[in-house]
């Protein structure tokens, strides 16, 4: 039985679908976001809510790909971290929410599935074992599900700051 291995797999769940402890869920977050307001930038220098989908979704793929035996991509510093926005169009915009769940629940999947006795093992290709890695992919998906939540309110505010305090 993989009992570690299942608890991981609940903790992604979670953060991305519900129950969660901490607050609502990426899904809860993203529910009702539309392509304008996932592109809108209130914060000149930081990213968007799209770019956030898009930049978690890139390291649940490597997580898969390394899960599965692969050698994990390096995605950290190449144009693989942060993936350009191409098209901001409705359909794009679910497109590219419906591929983040789809790969949370493919790595979920495999997190599940992983034997325990190889949590301790290193990832191919890096100097941390499995059970970092997993579990670094809730705390990722958590701590920028935190900057959407911003962003979200941001967003979808129909409050104007008075001049000079923005």
């Amino acid at each position: 039985m993989n009992s570690e291995s299942s608890r991981i797999a609940d903790q992604l769940r979670r953060a991305f679908t519900g129950e969660a402890w901490h607050g609502p869920s990426l899904r809860e977050l993203l529910d009702g976001v539309t392509a304008e307001q996932a592109c809108a930038r209130p914060l000149a220098t930081g990213h968007n809510i799209w770019e956030l989908v898009l930049h978690i979704d890139a390291y649940l793929q490597a997580s898969f790909e390394a899960a599965e035996g692969g050698t994990m991509p390096k995605v950290y510093g190449t144009e693989k971290d942060w993936p350009a926005v191409v098209d901001s169009g409705g359909i794009a915009w679910h497109r590219a929410k419906r591929t983040l769940f789809e790969d949370a629940e493919r790595l979920q999947r495999a997190i599940g599935e992983f034997a325990d006795a190889r949590l301790g093992d290193t990832v191919p290709g890096r100097e941390y074992d499995f059970y970092r890695l997993f579990h670094g992919n809730v705390q990722h998906a958590l701590y920028h599900g935190g900057q959407m939540g911003q962003l979200k309110k941001e967003a979808t505010s129909e409050q104007v700051a008075p001049a000079g305090l923005a």
